[in-house]
């Protein structure tokens, strides 16, 4: 017997209109691992997208689930569901990782997910990419794998090699950033963002109204929102910072605060 999934229920609690669709994708998932016993795999999801899923994989006990992203404490991971009774294995694993060497410039994040984009790649198949010393590793979707190794050729104007390695061969990347000290008058995302980002605070309400600005991925629209140690808050145009730690009150009352910025 054919099971069709009353998709408008299981979403009806994501208020957030750019992942209605997303979270269709993950039920046509579930629906095709509840009717035919096959294990099923999401395109990269960050921490947020990935809270959405689980909110709707966690209400079928027929089913079970995995989060893989190359690295225990990576960003973006795919979800593999599979049905509750199937033991996952290697070969199940959906994802590669390869190397981009051989070159002699300094490159971003944005360098190398540009270039790779570049290729007419979506966004969604490629997970964290980690920066090292004198080489970057990208972890990918395995069905392209084989392609961007063979047509990757520069990143910006410089060339490139590109070669698969193995997951295990994966490490933490260099992060750079710089931390920065603030005081603000309260721990309200506009107070956060003025004081961060050098922003007046009727700049940095708009921004918040615009639905510019994410809060551990999550869109924000509400400047008021109360904001919390290690909170991330990304904005576009403007980069992201973590709240890295809340250092108590100064003599004035205001809040002191070291923001550690994402270079």
């Amino acid at each position: 017997m054919y099971l069709k999934l009353d998709k408008d229920k299981f979403i009806s609690h994501i208020v957030d209109n750019e992942q209605i669709m997303n979270m269709r994708r993950v039920l046509d998932k579930i629906q095709i691992v509840l009717n035919s016993h096959r294990i099923q795999s999401t395109d990269f999801l960050d921490p947020y997208e990935r809270k959405l899923a689980k909110s709707i994989l966690n209400r079928f006990p027929e089913i079970d689930y995995y989060e893989i992203g190359g690295l225990d404490e990576g960003e973006r991971k795919v979800i593999l569901i599979h049905p509750d009774y199937y033991q996952l294995d290697e070969g199940d694993i959906p994802i590669d990782s390869l190397m981009i060497y051989d070159y002699v410039g300094e490159f971003s994040h944005r360098d190398f997910l540009g270039s790779i984009l570049n290729l007419g790649i979506n966004r969604e198949k490629i997970g964290d990419i980690l920066i090292h010393e004198n080489y970057a590793q990208v972890v990918v979707k395995e069905e392209i794998c084989n392609f961007i190794m063979f047509s990757l050729e520069r990143v910006g104007k410089e060339k490139v090699k590109v070669k698969q390695i193995p997951l295990k061969a994966l490490k933490q990347g260099n992060i750079e950033y710089k931390d920065i000290y603030i005081t603000v008058p309260s721990l309200r995302l506009d107070a956060l963002m003025s004081g961060g980002l050098n922003l007046s605070r009727d700049d940095s309400q708009k921004l918040i109204k615009s639905n510019k600005v994410k809060v551990n991925w999550e869109p924000i629209d509400k400047v008021a929102k109360e904001i919390s140690e290690g909170d991330v808050i990304s904005t576009r145009g403007y980069g992201r910072f973590v709240v890295n730690s809340i250092e108590g009150i100064s003599r004035k009352g205001r809040i002191r605060i070291i923001i550690r910025l994402l270079k």
